[in-house]
């Protein structure tokens, strides 16, 4: 495939990933936005920094959708706070902490948005190995508890074409 295909099928689908979010449906345009960001991540940067532009957008429409408020809580975890990182290093850095925990340790996450694309980044790439809890959400500073709750090696991969079923984050 070109270069130029691919780039055309990659504007067709964030086109349609915002479109799906704007009608309604930012939850099922998260998920399809996941999906593709961690099937090209490695291989495709240029285009994985589109989709993650596009579930941030997603983020946004999803937290107008509910309006929840959320709640602080103390935590003895070790804090990551990326808000004085550049954004495009923030989201390697994240997974280079997650992928550094033993299983049932964590981090809190400190970040300046609702990290909600990277749940959904998580959830595509770590399925079932992971943890979200919402310590504190916004508007100015938001609070995530992540943590490991098994090893990758311990979860089958999703077959070519397989559905990925992605629980809800709790936004309590």
């Amino acid at each position: 495939m070109t270069d130029a295909a691919v780039n055309s099928l990659a504007t067709a689908l964030v086109t349609a990933l915002r479109r799906l979010g704007e009608a309604g449906e930012p939850v099922a345009a998260s998920r399809v936005a996941a999906q593709a960001y961690a099937a090209v991540r490695h291989d495709e940067p240029r285009i994985a920094e589109r989709l993650n532009g596009v579930m941030h957008h997603l983020a946004r429409l999803e937290a107008a959708a509910s309006n929840n408020e959320g709640s602080l809580s103390v935590t003895d975890d070790l804090i990551l706070d990326v808000r004085n990182d550049p954004p495009i290093r923030r989201h390697s850095m994240i997974f280079e902490a997650f992928n550094a925990l033993a299983v049932d340790t964590a981090f809190v996450l400190v970040n300046d948005h609702d990290p909600k694309p990277l749940y959904y980044q998580f959830a595509a790439e770590h399925g079932g190995t992971f943890s979200w809890e919402y310590l504190e959400q916004g508007p100015q500073v938001w609070r995530v508890r992540i943590g490991r709750t098994a090893g990758d090696e311990d979860i089958e991969p999703l077959n070519k074409g397989e559905e990925l079923d992605v629980v809800q984050a709790d936004a309590s």
